[in-house]
């Protein structure tokens, strides 16, 4: 049988219940509709010729050196760091969170004296504890949680994308190296060509105005291979700040030629995007944000708090427990607490739109990697035509100038093109590399922990 006492309280715990409940609603299933949301997605576009299945980014391209700059910059660099602390704030958070689940003690001690009096003591502890009864805090904790999961994927994402540009920076100071050794070989053919001149005019065979557009030539080649030494350094220093140093390890050379990178297989579109960081980083934001929505929604309905107040002179000398117990309801704050939960809705559904944006994002980084590697593919092998025919055409038409069959303008422009090509199909071999690793990313390859 119940007490009277009870039945009062239950009573108006109903009452309260009845009042409030029909104020607050369950939040949206927003992650349900993300996962639907990358299971409708449509086979990639493009199909693959000699693609191989790795399961790291760093299998792309087998260089010991490479390696080890990839395994110094995640523990130096700077930016990945910061977002390693990111994670343990979210870890701290989660702490703040939860403790409020558990019961709050306070202590308070009081002295006084008065006059002609010996001076008295106080103290007072209080013990207070919210029941959680609609599993409120337990929904603030678990997105707390989520935010955790999150803060992993984006430091995934980090030390992935980190990975990936010092790859690309490897790749580039390949290149600059090979174009400058380009850009040196034109320098001298041009220069033989001033010499050649020279000998031709003393001998009554040429003019100075063949003579002047050979030094042309010459000189802007000087200013293009200028250009080439400042890119080469600029990379080199942009390498020494991604692995968070401001110089170069005196053990290291990056040798000019291209190393092989291997074309990563792209399977089914919800088995490679779901390895991706940075849309398992959305989707647990979604998942934090349903949480907190729903937390904020059951912050319309009653609570209930339990507090002890134990005071005495000594504490623990004959002291007097006070005991409480308090059911409150919100029933009227302005609109606050619903404005609130409306807002925490709302933020849910934007995360799940944020989720929906980068997944766009990423299908269109996937089919754009594969279809630059045929477009790559064709344009290099038709470049690759082009300078074979330019260097035949090249020898044709030095032996004709040298047999005064066609002028300096004619060669000069020959061997212009050829050397043009060569850079050509460099930048393009340059350019189907650096999107295999793209393509890596954006299949969500990473780095292993």
């Amino acid at each position: 049988m119940l007490k009277k006492s009870h039945s009062k309280l239950l009573i108006k715990l109903l009452l309260m219940i009845s009042i409030t409940s029909c104020s607050a609603q369950k939040a949206s299933d927003y992650q349900s509709q993300a996962i639907d949301s990358r299971e409708q997605i449509k086979p990639w576009q493009y199909s693959q010729n000699n693609a191989e299945k790795v399961s790291d980014l760093t299998e792309l391209i087998n260089i010991p050196e490479l390696t080890r700059f990839i395994d110094q910059a995640m523990k130096h660099n700077p930016s990945v760091q910061q977002t390693a602390i990111a994670l343990q704030i979210a870890y701290a958070q989660r702490g703040i969170e939860t403790s409020e689940s558990l019961p709050q003690a306070s202590l308070n001690s009081t002295s006084s004296k008065n006059e002609g009096s010996n001076t008295s003591y106080g103290n007072e502890l209080n013990i207070s504890w919210e029941v959680d009864l609609w599993q409120k805090i337990s929904d603030s904790i678990k997105g707390a949680e989520m935010d955790i999961a999150s803060s992993k994927a984006n430091l995934q994402a980090a030390q992935d994308a980190l990975a990936a540009n010092i790859m690309r920076t490897w790749l580039q100071i390949n290149l600059q190296q090979q174009l400058i050794k380009i850009e040196q070989q034109r320098l001298t053919s041009l220069e033989h060509n001033e010499t050649f001149i020279i000998e031709r005019y003393r001998s009554g065979l040429g003019s100075l105005e063949d003579l002047d557009d050979a030094k042309s030539s010459s000189a802007s080649t000087r200013a293009t291979l200028a250009e080439y030494n400042e890119l080469y350094a600029q990379y080199q220093r942009t390498m020494w700040q991604l692995l968070g140093q401001d110089t170069a390890p005196a053990d290291i050379t990056i040798n000019a030629e291209f190393p092989a990178v291997l074309q990563p297989l792209a399977s089914l579109p919800n088995q490679d995007l779901s390895r991706r960081p940075d849309l398992q980083s959305a989707y647990y934001t979604i998942y934090a944000e349903q949480y907190r929505s729903s937390a904020a929604y059951k912050a319309l309905l009653p609570s209930i708090n339990l507090s002890a107040q134990l005071t005495g002179n000594a504490l623990f000398n004959s002291p007097a427990w006070t005991l409480l117990s308090q059911l409150t309801a919100p029933l009227f704050e302005g609109g606050k607490l619903r404005a609130q939960a409306d807002i925490a809705e709302l933020t849910a559904e934007k995360a799940y739109w944020s989720y929906k944006e980068t997944l766009l994002n990423a299908v269109n980084e996937v089919d754009n990697a594969l279809g630059q590697e045929q477009s790559l593919s064709r344009q290099q092998g038709h470049i690759d035509d082009a300078l074979k025919s330019a260097n035949r055409s090249f020898a044709n038409y030095q032996t004709k100038y040298r047999q005064g069959l066609v002028n300096i303008i004619d060669l000069l422009s020959v061997q212009q093109q050829t050397f043009d090509l060569q850079s050509q199909l460099t930048q393009l071999i340059y350019n189907r590399l650096v999107n295999r690793i793209d393509l890596g990313l954006a299949l969500g390859l990473g780095i292993s922990k």
